[in-house]
Formats: C-alpha cells, sequence, structure tokens
C-alpha cells in the first residue's frame, strides 16, 4: 500500500514545526512513510487559504488532513487551495461534512443512536425565539435531552449549558439552550441540535476509527483515556459503509440495557486520540490514495 501524504497543522509562533499537539503525531507518520506537511490553520480560519497552503509543494498528490478542527467551508477554501497547486484532499469537502456534522450522518445512524432534531441557527440569532425550541422538541416527546451544535456540545457546562432534566419543561429547555448559545458564541456551528438522553453504564466511550468501511482501530475516548469499551461493531460498520466516507470515527457507549449506541460520528482527520497515543498503528492503515 502507498503511503500517504499528511497535512498537519503547523506551530504558530514556529511555522517550519507541527504544532506541539500533533508533533508526536507527525513523527510518527513519518516513522510509517508518509509524506508529511504543514498547513497554517489560523490562515485558514482567517480565510487565506492560498498562505495557508504555501509550503505545500505543487503537483505532490493527495493529502489527509491531520489536525484541528476545521469548519466547513474552510475545509471547502482548503480543498480549492489545494487544487491550485495541483494537489487534492483523499476527503472531499462534502464528504468531510457529512461525517463532521450531525445532519449529515444521522439519517444513516438513526437506528443507532439517540433520536435528534436541529433547527438552523447562526451566532446572531443567540437570542432567537424561544418557542423555536419547545415547537422542535415536540418530535421527540417528554423525557430528558442533551443540547448541542451540529459538531459540538459544552458537557464543561453540563447542568447549565448541555443537559436538559425535562425536554417538556420549555422555561428550562430556553434557558439550557439560550447559556448553550452563549458560551458558544462564534464557535457555534450549524445550529441547535436536541438529542433524547440516554443511560449509559459507567466505563467510557470507545472511539473506533473506520478506514474505507473497515473497523482499523478502536482507542479509549480522549475524555476517558484510562478505559477501553469492546463495543460489538456489527450494524454500526453497516452504516459507515453507507455513509460513504474514507475515514470516519464513532464514539460508541454502552446503554444501561445492554445495547451498544452511536454518541457521536466525525471525520477522522479531526477525531482526537487519547492521551499517550501517537497514531503510528492509524497512519499505518491509511492508504495513500
Amino acid at each position: 500500500m502507498t503511503a500517504p501524504g499528511l497535512l498537519f497543522c503547523c506551530d504558530p509562533l514556529r511555522p517550519k514545526r507541527p504544532d506541539a499537539v500533533f508533533a508526536e503525531e507527525a513523527a510518527a507518520a513519518r516513522r510509517v512513510g508518509a509524506r508529511t506537511v504543514l498547513v497554517d490553520h489560523d490562515a485558514l480560519l482567517a480565510g487565506d487559504a492560498r498562505a495557508a497552503v504555501g509550503r505545500v509543494p505543487r503537483d505532490s498528490g493527495a493529502y489527509w488532513y491531520r489536525g484541528w478542527m476545521i469548519p466547513s467551508a474552510r475545509y471547502a477554501d482548503l480543498g480549492r487551495a489545494l487544487a491550485a497547486r495541483g494537489c487534492a484532499l483523499l476527503t472531499d469537502a462534502g464528504a468531510y461534512r457529512t461525517a463532521h456534522e450531525l445532519p449529515g450522518w444521522y439519517e444513516v445512524f438513526s437506528g443507532l443512536t439517540p433520536r435528534s432534531v436541529w433547527c438552523p441557527v447562526s451566532a446572531e440569532d443567540a437570542v432567537a425565539d424561544p418557542a423555536v425550541w419547545s415547537r422542535l422538541v415536540g418530535v421527540l416527546g417528554p423525557g430528558p435531552g442533551i443540547v448541542k451544535d451540529f459538531v459540538k456540545s459544552r458537557k464543561d457546562a453540563w447542568h447549565e449549558a448541555c443537559f436538559v432534566p425535562e425536554l417538556a419543561d420549555a422555561e428550562r429547555l430556553a434557558a439550557v439552550v439560550g447559556r448553550f448559545l452563549a458560551l458558544q458564541g462564534e464557535f457555534l456551528t450549524g445550529g441547535v441540535v436536541l438529542r433524547g438522553y440516554e443511560p449509559f453504564v459507567p466505563g467510557g466511550e470507545a472511539r473506533v476509527w473506520w478506514v474505507d468501511g473497515e473497523a482499523v482501530r478502536v482507542t479509549a475516548h480522549p475524555d476517558t483515556p484510562g478505559r477501553l469499551p469492546a463495543p460489538d461493531l456489527g450494524a454500526v460498520g453497516e452504516a459507515v459503509r453507507a455513509l460513504g466516507c474514507r475515514w470516519v470515527t464513532t464514539d460508541m457507549a454502552l446503554r444501561e440495557d445492554g445495547a451498544w449506541r452511536v454518541v457521536e460520528v466525525g471525520d477522522g482527520q479531526v477525531s482526537g486520540l487519547p492521551a499517550g497515543d501517537d497514531g503510528e498503528d492509524l497512519f499505518r492503515r491509511l492508504p495513500g490514495g
């Protein structure tokens, strides 16, 4: 198998070096023979994709990205800037959005993940009519729920901006959504998602890494690095293959009734590894094209 090309984020203060968070991964990628090139994440987010890819050699082939999360629109900019240099992304912009944002993957995984509804919202709509959320939640029915955007939740502010004890409580729901929007601010992605709450047994989540429809690694979730459950992957593999994205992750947890559930789907390029894992085994499984 041809060794992959990988685009890593550069250090903002030392642009000739990988970002410190990804330095060990970049070294591990080189050990397996990967071509590693640095891109400027800050320039990309600032809207200067051309400058962001200035270190990518022209006509140097196709690449996987490996680094900080990128808004879907900026990821599309990255793809266009690379194309202008005769290069390409192995995960195109459409596939990135599909795996990265919940509305893209939810239908395929709907029987394997908590029920969800969503409403597009911009950061400027942080004071949107609270009645919107009550109407939206009617599809889910009563019971506890979770508030998040298309990509992230605020689990660090669980009772304040994430967990709703009773979705039918319009006042409490509006308060949690409002606080969530305030905390997300300009980093809000896509809109508001309301999910039914499912109780999981203690033991942490497993992060399953899929490449071209095959589960190539199972790691601990970065939030619970000392815990590694062993999930049942049967039905999940079918869903991943139906999704059709080349490099994705599924975070899985065991529900109290014994069913393995998909908590989240993500694009593998921006999914984190647990502390102490440099990704060498993962990069060894990435194809070059």
